[in-house]
């Protein structure tokens, strides 16, 4: 009965001191060694209809961290029917490429520092406006044209007569 107890209890033993052995080692820096994730900060985003202040519901806002300057990678959320969006992933002192995309309403986009724990953003979303064209005049530039280029609606003036026409004599 003695040799029992004695063939039971060796590989136990065995078992015990090789469980304390990894530990003791582990311990001294020769396992894996644990590296936690930075701290992260807390970035809500609210996207509201800029003619009315109402919240946009569905909206798509486009999170992309900017690493060293170069992008992270983009993480997409929809907003809620109260026109919010929470992400807390991207690290403190990262710099944030937001995006935002509703259908009827114009892209936003802009660059945000996130240098705290807590983010709060505010996305005020315009309706399309009509494209800018080089052919038109603008206050301060003069539509960038020349005065002998056509302006407006304008078409340029032929010189040439046509063939039905006599050429003046």
């Amino acid at each position: 009965m003695g040799s029992l107890k004695l063939r039971v209890s060796a590989p136990l033993m065995a078992v015990v001191f090789g469980l304390v052995v990894a530990a003791n080692a582990q311990e001294q820096g020769r396992g894996r060694k644990y590296k936690p994730p930075p701290p992260t900060c807390k970035v809500t985003v609210t996207v509201l209809k800029s003619y009315n202040g109402k919240p946009l519901e569905n909206a798509s806002v486009v999170f992309h961290p900017l690493r060293d300057g170069k992008d992270a990678g983009g993480m997409e959320l929809k907003t809620n029917e109260d026109g919010k969006v929470t992400l807390d992933m991207i690290p403190i002192g990262d710099t944030l490429r937001l995006q935002v995309l509703a259908t009827g309403f114009q892209t936003y986009g802009h660059d945000y520092d996130l240098p705290d724990a807590t983010r709060e953003i505010e996305v005020k979303m315009n309706r399309p406006q009509k494209q800018y064209s080089i052919y038109e005049n603008h206050p301060g530039n003069n539509g960038g044209q020349t005065t002998n280029e056509p302006q407006g609606d304008q078409k340029p003036q032929n010189d040439k007569p046509q063939q039905d026409q006599k050429p003046p004599q």
